[in-house]
């Protein structure tokens, strides 16, 4: 599909660069102590961006490997599912990049990854954000982005730290419910643990984990600042068994160090107080 680099950008998005252009409002999505915090380390709000994709995300069909495979069960293969949702998020994200790059934006702060069903198969992915300038002579050859709000984002960079860019892990794994788990799950069991679910979240939820970490790695960031950890299950019929589903998504922040010296850099303390 022409566009998943984030250079297609639709006319909706050129209306509003016009528009953007022309009147010289600038809006921003940024609470007010989100856009004093990014204005107290030189950024400056320019506008709300977004970008967004509607996909089709179908059936991924079965494999004869997994838990379940000795038994002739066979097992869902998640990986195109897995892949679709990437395609979406970072579709969604490069597209509201693009926008920023094209208003002379800096970075995107406060950036809200949502995902909707839009009936049957399809599925809309919307990465959301407000636009940010430097009023510095350095500036970033490509925009940074952060789903941190600003003012964790005017913390890090007093501590010498800089957003780099979103980071996404997500995991999908399946497994039947065993007989173990069945018994467990019994009228006259009681209060006990279901090892089979037990097992299946705890072992989705870590590699989601352990994605993120590799692919803030590969942007060659000094640390990651975990955002949202997410979970999904459902479970569905499968050759007469049940097959058990969990989805794990986790969102946050790659960062990179600037100043060696870690202590915080001194500033005025600013209280704002809203009246209620």
């Amino acid at each position: 599909m022409t566009g998943t680099d984030g250079a297609w950008l639709p006319d909706a998005a050129r209306e509003r660069l016009a528009r953007f252009s022309s009147s010289g409002v600038r809006t921003s999505l940024l609470s007010v102590a989100g856009a004093v915090g990014v204005e107290s380390v030189g950024l400056t709000p320019v506008a709300e961006v977004m970008g967004c994709i509607v996909q089709q995300i179908g059936w991924t069909g079965l494999s004869g490997y997994g838990t379940g495979a000795a038994y002739g069960l066979g097992q869902v293969n998640f990986q195109p599912y897995v892949e679709a949702l990437y395609r979406g998020y970072n579709t969604a994200l490069a597209r509201m990049t693009a926008e920023a790059a094209a208003m002379g934006a800096d970075g995107v702060v406060g950036v809200r990854l949502t995902r909707s069903h839009l009936g049957q198969s399809a599925q809309e992915f919307v990465a959301l954000g407000s636009a940010v300038r430097a009023q510095s002579r350095h500036r970033p050859t490509q925009p940074f982005t952060a789903v941190l709000p600003g003012q964790d984002v005017a913390k890090l960079m007093q501590s010498g730290w800089v957003p780099a860019r979103i980071g996404i892990g997500i995991a999908v794994e399946a497994q039947y419910l065993d007989w173990r788990s069945r018994n467990q799950m019994g009228i006259l069991a009681g209060n006990t643990e279901v090892s089979g679910p037990t097992d299946l979240i705890t072992r989705v939820r870590h590699r989601a984990r352990d994605t993120f970490g590799r692919h803030a790695a590969e942007t060659q960031a000094d640390g990651a600042i975990v955002s949202d950890i997410q979970l999904r299950t459902w479970d569905q019929e499968l050759n007469n068994a049940v097959l058990l589903c969990a989805e794990s998504k986790v969102f946050g922040t790659a960062i990179s160090r600037f100043r060696d010296d870690p202590r915080p850099a001194r500033s005025s303390a600013l209280t704002i107080m809203p009246l209620r």
